[in-house]
């Protein structure tokens, strides 16, 4: 196994260098050629890789949400809001 001390803090890497470590920890753990400690040490690795990749999920899921909520809130051609123009009922001659 790697020397601990030699890798990165989980806390700097991009979501695609946590996700591919996390690619080779998985592996090292399904060969099971690992002892004990160095299983343990993999494992505890993995789960924090895993803590990373989730957030940087999370932070694009947050992104996207706003970026959605400020498309819908901008006004279309017409002068009325996006979300408004796609409402049910929102037809014209239905005001």
């Amino acid at each position: 196994m790697t020397d601990p001390t030699r890798r990165p803090d989980v806390n700097t890497l991009s979501y695609e260098q946590a996700r591919d470590e996390l690619i080779q920890v998985v592996a090292s753990l399904e060969n099971g050629s690992a002892s004990l400690e160095d299983s343990l040490a993999l494992w505890e690795r993995g789960e924090a890789l895993a803590d990373r990749c989730q957030g940087w999920l999370d932070a694009a899921k947050e992104r996207l949400a706003a970026a959605g909520a400020d498309h819908a809130a901008e006004p279309d051609a017409n002068g009325t809001d996006a979300a408004q123009s796609s409402a049910p009922g929102a037809e014209e001659g239905d005001q």
